[in-house]
């Protein structure tokens, strides 16, 4: 059987939605995956008696050693979750109350509230409309005398246009955070990211890449940012300091020994899945594309490795039959391929951030402050972002990337007999 070949089990083609036989009944790959190696890892740290990381020595600063390294950047300061490291890496490069800081809608709701965390106001560019990753050009236009920052996200794990952030960013002095909350191990023109601009943050939540159940990083080249952000998270001490010397502003967001450890076994099977899920996912672009209506997400010949995180494709409903996305996924998932629609919501539609943003920008205007911030969502809406969340979007998680041949034939073959039947009704 070659690739682009329907099973046999497909038979006459009769959707398993209308009562016809699933594509596939196998589960992909469960996540995490763990061996003895963690298992040792976390036991050796249990028997130490060394279990928070209270010092610069231990699992947790080994990690930070390794991971940095392994991002090709020369500091990392470990905290809590991807979430705070974002917020860590805020305060780290200077962002102060009213600011302005430029991000795309088309992310975790964390882009925004760690933003909103600091104080500072997120204003909305639009995203690329084949990639869903921040339109440089469009960051641009929203660039104002208060704009200080510019968060680029590694959407699904692709880099987004670094070159194209980072020439706005000297353009107008700004700082260039990187949310590469998706994209460990991704490299845009041979370097990986997170070191590309001032610092860049990483999520070892439950579902990424690499999974300690909760933790973050923030990485950088800059020893003076790398000291400004562990002080953040080390209660505002300073590393040569006295434990009850608090120097600065801080919060205590440090990472727990039993989840460096955990990190440094799971680091190590990093490059056989990040190369296990490139070539699946190499796969799925070729193959998918030949499917009417499914559009994979455009590659940037810049991208030297991308994490895939997400398999991520548009759909289009009109090869469909006009069929609405929704009913595509319900019929993916009745023939065993569990796809997602994904983000639903652009972040300036979400009323955590509506209402944070809103009183940040009541502030600034009792200040004498001019702001950015629409008066209602419809005002500020994004074309490429509202189609990316409300009709086009379709992810495949990560875990899925890691099946064999046989499940990357039944995701070719599930979408190729969805569309035919879609056609037929």
């Amino acid at each position: 059987m070659t690739a682009t070949q329907p099973r046999a089990e497909s038979g006459t083609g009769q959707l398993a939605l209308d009562g016809g036989t699933p594509m596939r009944t196998a589960p992909f790959p469960a996540w995490p995956i763990w061996d003895e190696r963690d298992e040792q890892a976390l036991i050796e740290t249990l028997r130490s008696g060394r279990w928070g990381s209270h010092a610069n020595t231990g699992n947790v600063a080994t990690f930070c050693e390794r991971f940095a390294a392994y991002q090709d950047a020369q500091h990392g300061v470990a905290v809590t979750n991807g979430t705070a490291a974002l917020e860590v890496a805020l305060r780290g490069v200077g962002i102060q109350p009213l600011d302005e800081v430029i991000i795309p809608p088309y992310t975790f709701v964390a882009t925004a509230t760690a933003v909103l965390a600091t104080g500072a106001i997120p204003v909305f560019c639009d995203v690329l409309p084949d990639t869903f990753l921040i339109d440089p050009a469009d960051a641009e236009r929203k660039v104002t005398p208060r704009t200080r920052a510019i968060i680029a996200v590694h959407i699904a794990g692709q880099p987004a246009d670094m070159d194209g952030i980072l020439d706005v960013a000297k353009r107008h002095d700004l700082k260039v955070i990187e949310d590469a909350a998706q994209a460990h191990g991704a490299s845009w023109r041979g370097r990986k990211v997170g070191a590309l601009g001032d610092a860049g943050t990483f999520s070892f939540q439950s579902s990424k890449n690499v999974n300690a159940g909760e933790g973050g990083i923030v990485v950088t080249n800059d020893r003076a940012l790398a000291d400004r952000c562990w002080s953040v998270a080390n209660v505002g001490r300073i590393r040569e300091g006295a434990w009850y010397q608090h120097e600065v502003m801080g919060f205590n967001l440090r990472l727990a020994e039993f989840q460096g450890a955990l990190l440094l076994s799971q680091l190590e099977k990093l490059p056989e899945q990040f190369e296990r899920r490139e070539r699946n996912a190499r796969f799925l672009d070729r193959e998918l594309a030949k499917v009417p209506g499914i559009l994979p997400q455009a590659h940037d010949a810049r991208v030297t490795g991308h994490a895939h995180h997400l398999y991520v494709f548009r759909y289009d409903q009109s090869a469909f039959g006009g069929r609405d996305r929704a009913w595509f996924v319900k019929a993916m998932h009745a023939e065993g391929i569990p796809v997602s629609p994904g983000y639903t919501t652009p972040l300036y539609r979400m009323n955590a951030v509506i209402e944070e943003r809103r009183k940040w920008a009541e502030l600034a205007r009792a200040a004498g402050r001019k702001v950015t911030c629409p008066s209602s969502p419809e005002e500020e809406a994004l074309p490429n972002a509202e189609r990316a969340c409300g009709e086009q979007g379709i992810w495949l998680g990560q875990t899925v990337l890691l099946g064999d041949e046989r499940g990357m034939q039944d995701i070719v073959g599930a979408a190729a007999k969805v569309q035919r039947a879609a056609g037929r009704a």
